[in-house]
């Protein structure tokens, strides 16, 4: 009988008789929201975001200019004169094809810029060192970049550090 209640109490305690587990936490972070969030107001940033807009404003103005060749084509049509709306449809054309190249290199050439941006070493070793500080200081074994993590279908905004990474980058940069 002493046996079996002493078995049962050994049973009973075991989970405390175990050395403590590491237990594997994970948390995520939206880099993306970290760049935009830490570099917002930095010179690069800035330029970056002035040749966007001037590649906008360059996109709009053509798009307007098609725009009136396409009302001129069709009063062209209107009034009966065939010359002059085939003329007026190859630019069309032309200014259509030239818009398109356009706007495909330009966002390639910025997309290149922001990556840059996004991966400048000191850009990184900042963000890896805060990364690193609330991982340790809150218990994390891995952290996990929201937006490139493909395997990550679900998680909880428990374990999301990004604010957290962005407030310490934003108070040591204040020092």
């Amino acid at each position: 009988m002493k046996k079996i209640i002493l078995s049962h109490l050994c049973l009973l305690m075991f989970p405390f008789l175990l050395p403590a587990q590491q237990i594997t936490r994970f948390a995520v972070v939206d880099m993306s929201k970290v760049y935009t969030a830490f570099f917002r107001e930095s010179r690069a940033v800035r330029d970056f975001e002035e040749r966007s807009a001037r590649v906008q404003a360059d996109v709009d103005r053509m798009t307007r200019e098609i725009q009136d060749l396409k009302s001129s084509q069709s009063n062209a049509e209107l009034q009966g004169d065939n010359e002059k709306a085939v003329k007026l449809e190859s630019e069309i054309y032309k200014k259509s094809e030239f818009l398109k190249e356009y706007f495909k290199l330009k966002t390639t050439e910025l997309e290149d810029q922001k990556k840059k941006l996004s991966q400048s070493t000191a850009f990184l070793e900042q963000v890896y060192n805060e990364l690193r500080f609330v991982a340790e200081s809150e218990g994390y074994s891995m952290v996990l970049n929201l937006k490139d993590a493909k395997g990550i279908l679900w998680y909880s905004p428990a374990i999301d550090i990004t604010d957290k990474v962005i407030q310490n980058l934003q108070s040591k940069r204040g020092r």
